[in-house]
């Protein structure tokens, strides 16, 4: 099995979704569709500091990730904040997760990002074990208010 791992494209537009509604559904949440909406056209506006990559196997698109560049007070240069990972259950355990992990780390060193940071849930061991294995729990409790 090969995995690739590229830019999204328009074309992809379909698939991702179907994984997105994967996706949300594994965290039980729902979104409006017009948040999705937005979510597609930011990935491919310019302006906008978010990006997704994409995991190909076998010629089918399995995973995603979907990451924001910021800047930061306590560094020089940009952070990437990974906020979405997703891997379709059925390629699982095949390394999909920690191809587009890679990916991300190897975009940071080549843009001269200063950190990669994300969050999950303390309850999604399997995602655990895959983050655990770059770095370890810093230790940080995530506060948020939602308006």
């Amino acid at each position: 099995m090969t995995v690739t791992i590229r830019d999204a494209t328009p074309d992809d537009e379909a698939r991702w979704r179907e994984l997105w509604k994967d996706y949300l559904a594994f965290y039980e949440v729902t979104v409006d569709e017009t948040i999705t909406d937005s979510t597609w056209r930011r990935i491919f506006d310019p302006a906008s500091a978010i990006f997704m990559r994409v995991a190909e196997v076998d010629g089918k698109v399995m995973g995603f990730t979907l990451s924001l560049t910021h800047e930061g007070t306590w560094i020089h240069g940009k952070d990437c904040y990974l906020e979405d990972l997703f891997v379709d259950p059925a390629a699982r355990g095949r390394g999909v997760g920690r191809a587009l992990m890679d990916d991300l780390v190897s975009l940071s060193k080549k843009n001269g990002w200063s950190r990669l940071y994300w969050h999950t849930s303390e309850e999604n061991k399997t995602a655990r074990a895959l983050y655990d294995s770059y770095v370890e729990n810093d230790g940080h409790i995530r506060y948020r208010i939602n308006f």
